[in-house]
């Protein structure tokens, strides 16, 4: 079993970035990008799942939803990946996120 907690780390502490952040700051991009993240997130362990399917796409239930949505995502995510060269890829997705979305 792989050892996903520098996943779950990276993703809680983008999420409680998120949730500190002012409503200016999430209004300004930093909530589209936790969108974007959480969507790409839930891509690939759908992916992993069911690969056979389409996966389905995270809805938008607005910025003060976004923590919970890149929480969820990345905890699923976590749950599939199988080596560590993933979850690195998987973290350096979240960190690569959080800069992007300034917090």
């Amino acid at each position: 079993m792989v050892d996903t907690t520098p996943l779950i780390r990276a993703v809680g502490h983008f999420a409680d970035r998120l949730r500190a952040a002012p409503q200016s700051r999430l209004q300004r991009g930093a909530a589209a990008e936790a969108l974007e993240l959480a969507r790409e997130l839930a891509r690939r362990a759908q992916s992993r799942e069911s690969p056979e399917a389409e996966p389905r796409e995270m809805p938008d239930a607005g910025m003060f939803a976004a923590a919970d949505q890149v929480t969820v995502a990345g905890r699923d995510l976590a749950v599939v990946l199988r080596s560590d060269t993933e979850v690195e890829e998987a973290v350096r997705l979240v960190e690569e996120a959080r800069q992007r979305a300034g917090i």
